[in-house]
C-alpha cells in the first residue's frame, strides 16, 4: 500500500518501477500549523537513476492507447479510495499543509480529474496540422512530416503551491513520454494520487512515477531525463535559462490592462477575481493592474473588495485566504513592509500577517499604488497582493512584458494586435476574462508539445 494510515500520521511512500517503495529516510510533513500530518519516503540519488533506467528501457505505448487509461484514471482521482485515503482525506490534506483553502483544494480536484481525462486530445492540439502520427499514414509515406518525441524521458521537479502544477506534465504521458516526478516535500499527495490513479487504471509502473528526493536526488533526476520541467523562483529560471533540456517555470507576473475607453467599475468582479481567486496563491493570479488614468480610485474600490475577506483555518468551509507558519507570515509581512516602502498603501500597510492562534497565520491581502516605471509591478508573492499603477500610452507595452497572463479591458484593436505580437506574453485574454481562466487544450505557456516534440521529414514505404 502506496499510503498507510496510523491514528497520528499518514506514510507517503515512493512509487518506483516495482511498486510503492518506503525507505529509512523520512521526511516529516507537517501541517500550516507545524503538527505532523505525514512521513515522506525520500529515495536516493541511486535509487533514482535506477528509476530512471527503467524509464527509459520501458517500450513506449501507442499515444491513442492510454485513451481509455487516462479517462479511468481521471474518474478514480475525483471519487475513488486510492491507497488507502478518500477523497475527502486527500482534499483535507492538501489543504491542511499546503494552506490553500478547502473550496479551492475541491475545485481543483475537480479540474485536475478533467484534465487526465483530456491529457491525449489537449496534447494533440499542439500537433501541427502537416504532421502525421505514425508511418502508417499514406500521407507520410509518400513524402511528408511526422510528428516525434525528442526524447523518451521526462522528469518533473514541482512545486506545491497548488494542486493544479501537476496538470501539465499529464501531457508528457499522452504523447508516449515516460514520466518521473520529484514532488514537494510541502504537498505531496496531489502527484502521488495521480499516480497511483494512473497506475491502477493500467499504466504500467515503469512508465510514470513519484520519485520523492532531496536536492541531490532533484539534480541526479533532471540530468538523466531527456526533458525536464523546474519550478521555482527567478534563481531558477536564470540557472536553466540556457540549458535546451529544461523548461523553467517561474513566476507568472500577471497582469491587467485598463485603457480609457473602458470603465473598469463594470469589470471589478473580474478584476479582483484575477487577484483573489485561488486564494491569490497561482502563477495566473493578477499582480499588477495598469489603468490609463488616475490609479486612485480603482486602487480604493479593490482594497474595499479585499479588505472583508475573511481570515481562517484553510480546512474551513468559508476561508478564502491562504495560510502559513506564522513565522512564514511574518516574514513576508516584514518583505512586503520594506518593498512597498514609498508606495501608496490602500491595503495591507501595517502588516498582512493575521494571527490564526495555532501556530498559522492568514496572509491578509494587500493594495499598493505606485508610479509610472515602477519595478514593484513584478512584484509576486503568494497571497492576494496586487500592485495598482498608472499607464500612458507612451509607455507602449514596456510595462507589461516578461507577463504570463494579460486580461486586456480595452476598445483598442491596435493595442491589442500589439499585445497578441509580444513574444515575452504568453496568453493575453481580450475582454472580461479573469486572468486565472485556463481550459484543456489551450496552452498555459505555450504548448507543452512545443518543447516535447518535433516535426521530422519522412518518405517511403515499408
Amino acid at each position: 500500500m502506496a499510503f498507510a494510515l496510523t491514528p497520528e500520521v499518514v506514510y507517503v511512500d515512493a512509487l518506483g518501477p516495482r511498486g510503492a517503495y518506503r525507505t529509512r529516510l523520512l521526511s516529516p510533513v507537517t501541517d500550516v500549523s507545524g503538527a505532523e500530518v505525514a512521513r515522506l519516503s525520500l529515495v536516493p540519488p541511486v535509487y533514482v537513476s535506477r528509476a530512471l533506467a527503467a524509464l527509459r528501457a520501458a517500450a513506449p505505448r501507442p499515444p491513442a492507447d492510454l485513451v481509455p487509461v487516462l479517462a479511468a484514471a481521471g474518474s478514480a482521482f475525483a471519487s475513488d479510495s486510492i491507497g488507502g485515503l478518500s477523497v475527502h482525506e486527500y482534499e483535507q490534506l492538501v489543504s491542511r499543509t499546503s494552506g490553500t483553502p478547502i473550496s479551492v483544494v475541491r475545485r481543483a480536484t475537480g479540474d485536475t480529474a478533467r484534465f487526465i481525462t483530456q491529457a491525449h486530445s489537449s496534447a494533440q492540439r499542439g500537433r501541427p496540422r502537416g504532421t502525421g502520427l505514425d508511418l502508417a499514414d499514406p500521407a507520410v509515406q509518400q513524402g511528408g512530416a511526422l510528428w516525434t518525441r525528442q526524447g523518451d524521458v521526462f522528469a518533473v521537479n514541482a512545486s506545491g503551491n497548488h494542486p493544479g502544477v501537476h496538470r501539465i506534465w499529464l501531457e508528457a504521458l499522452a504523447l508516449g513520454y515516460r514520466v518521473a516526478v520529484r514532488p514537494s516535500r510541502r504537498e505531496p499527495f496531489t502527484p502521488h494520487r495521480i499516480v497511483q490513479a494512473l497506475r491502477q487504471s493500467g499504466m504500467p509502473d515503469d512508465h510514470v512515477m513519484l520519485l520523492p528526493s532531496d536536492h541531490r536526488g532533484a539534480d541526479t533526476l533532471v540530468r538523466g531525463a531527456d526533458k525536464a520541467v523546474v519550478y521555482g523562483g527567478d534563481d531558477v529560471v536564470a540557472a536553466y535559462a540556457n540549458n535546451s533540456r529544461v523548461l523553467p517555470q517561474g513566476p507568472g507576473r500577471s497582469k491587467i490592462l485598463i485603457t480609457a475607453d473602458t470603465d473598469w467599475r463594470e469589470h471589478l468582479d473580474v478584476i479582483v477575481g484575477s487577484i483573489a481567486d485561488e486564494a491569490g496563491t497561482a502563477c495566473v493570479n493578477a499582480t499588477g493592474v495598469l489603468i490609463e488614468g488616475d490609479p486612485a480610485p480603482l486602487a480604493e474600490a479593490i482594497a474595499a473588495r479585499l479588505s472583508v475577506m475573511p481570515s481562517l483555518p484553510p480546512q474551513d468551509e468559508h476561508a478564502v485566504l491562504p495560510v502559513c507558519s506564522l513565522d512564514r507570515a511574518r516574514a513576508l509581512s516584514s518583505f512586503l513592509k520594506e518593498t512597498a516602502r514609498g508606495a501608496r498603501s490602500w491595503l495591507g500597510g501595517d502588516g498582512i500577517a493575521d494571527d490564526l492562534v495555532d501556530g498559522s497565520a492568514a496572509l491578509r491581502p494587500a493594495v499598493h499604488e505606485i508610479g509610472h516605471d515602477d519595478p514593484r509591478l513584478g512584484v509576486e508573492l503568494p497571497f492576494p497582493c496586487v500592485w495598482v499603477a498608472p499607464w500612458k500610452r507612451t509607455e507602449g507595452i514596456g510595462p507589461l512584458r516578461g507577463t504570463l497572463v494579460v486580461s486586456a479591458l480595452t476598445q483598442d484593436a491596435a493595442l491589442l494586435d500589439t499585445l497578441f505580437a509580444e513574444p515575452s506574453i504568453a496568453n493575453v485574454y481580450a475582454g472580461n476574462h479573469p486572468t486565472y481562466w485556463m481550459a484543456p487544450g489551450v496552452p498555459h505557456d505555450s504548448y507543452l508539445s512545443d518543447f516535447l516534440m518535433r516535426s521530422k521529414g519522412v518518405i517511403g514505404r515499408l
